[in-house]
């Protein structure tokens, strides 16, 4: 049975981009990428919002610029199967995703606070990865979602040279 798992890049206040939808300033450098990208190797789904399939499609394409540990996490991810769900076409439902948990040997990943949301608050979140970035942006789209309580056991914690602070936490 997979695990859902809801990573992301955040602020120190725990915001994923500012009020102006900006998220520049959560580009992670070298070390933190080649992290996501082992991070990332072993998930077989990604449960994405429209907004972060959007984001993540740059992944999907060749760019001749990129960096080999670019290259590697673009093909981590062009190797695994991809599930949008949006207002306008396919809506999140919890049952699909309890079954679609059951059925997958690898893990799952779930992209983007909102529909992250949805998935907390169904109570279907395993794991929670965050990575904190020594910036506090003042507002924005939230990391968790308001109104929920989650009781939580850290698994992990690292530090990067460039501030950044990594922590893996299990659903209880």
């Amino acid at each position: 049975m997979g695990r859902l798992i809801y990573s992301a890049i955040t602020s120190l206040d725990g915001y994923t981009e500012d009020a102006a939808g900006d998220f520049a300033w959560s580009a992670p450098d070298e070390e933190v990428h080649r992290f996501v990208n082992d991070l990332t190797r072993p998930v077989g789904t990604h449960l994405l919002g429209r907004r972060m399939y959007e984001t993540m499609a740059y992944w999907e394409t060749d760019d001749p610029g990129r960096s080999d540990y670019e290259d590697d996490f673009a093909a981590i991810l062009q190797g695994a199967e991809k599930i949008v769900y949006s207002r306008s076409a396919r809506r999140f439902d919890p049952d699909e995703v309890r079954a679609l948990k059951k059925s997958r040997e690898k893990d799952l990943s779930i992209g983007g606070p909102e529909l992250a949301a949805q998935a907390i608050a169904a109570g279907l979140v395993d794991e929670y990865q965050q990575f904190v970035n020594p910036i506090v942006v003042g507002g924005g789209k939230h990391f968790l979602p308001p109104g929920v309580r989650i009781e939580l056991e850290l698994l992990e914690e690292r530090r990067f040279a460039g501030g950044v602070v990594f922590l893996r936490y299990a659903a209880v």
